[in-house]
């Protein structure tokens, strides 16, 4: 013998259905959000607006997404398969053993070292190598170190003077033991046009 519902019944527990739904759009949906988005502008307003990095009163990029740098006067960034484009994050996919990987590992060097007047034994890991998102904003200490001559040089400015926003705005270590330091390039090339300005 099976069961069957009345119209009063089915009628019944639609409107549950209906009343539970609306209840759990509103908090799912629009108070959840709003809190949480509440909290994060409150406690990290900075974070929160994606880490703008402002020059001449305008936002110029994020602190969180590496950007292409062209010129002789700019601080580069690490290379990037998707030309930093954060819709297209992820690694190039080729192992450490592919020939194509290390053609390409030999021939960055030799690129990097001639265009800024070193050694290829000098030039670091992450200036021949892409990050694991191709958009990284940041490179190594001595990768920064040895574009400052370049820079200095296309912005008339001091060795000296360079190497200082550099250590200026190198990063240590997170807490102290995680990560590895790191300078923010979009940062540092920021207080390097301000100091050309600044020299002129």
């Amino acid at each position: 013998m099976t069961a069957t519902l009345s119209p009063r019944r089915t009628g019944r527990l639609a409107w549950a259905a209906c009343r539970a739904l609306l209840v759990l759009t509103v908090v799912c949906g629009l108070l959840y959000p709003l809190a949480v988005t509440g909290i994060a502008q409150a406690a990290f307003p900075d974070r929160a607006d994606g880490t703008p990095v402002r020059a001449d009163g305008r936002d110029v990029g994020s602190a969180l997404v590496g950007q292409r740098w062209s010129g002789r006067e700019w601080f580069h960034g690490r290379p990037s398969h998707s030309d930093y484009d954060p819709r297209a994050t992820g690694s190039g996919q080729l192992g450490a053993s592919d020939p194509r990987l290390v053609r390409t590992v030999r021939e960055n060097r030799q690129a990097v070292a001639d265009y800024n007047g070193v050694p290829t034994a000098a030039v670091p890991p992450d200036a021949v190598t892409g990050s694991g998102s191709a958009i990284d904003p940041d490179v190594s200490p001595e990768y920064a170190r040895i574009q400052t001559s370049r820079v200095a040089r296309a912005n008339h400015l001091t060795k000296g003077a360079v190497r200082e926003l550099v250590d200026a705005h190198t990063e240590g270590r997170d807490l102290g033991f995680l990560g590895e330091p790191r300078v923010n390039v979009l940062k540092l090339n920021v207080a390097v046009r301000k100091a050309a300005a600044a020299a002129r």
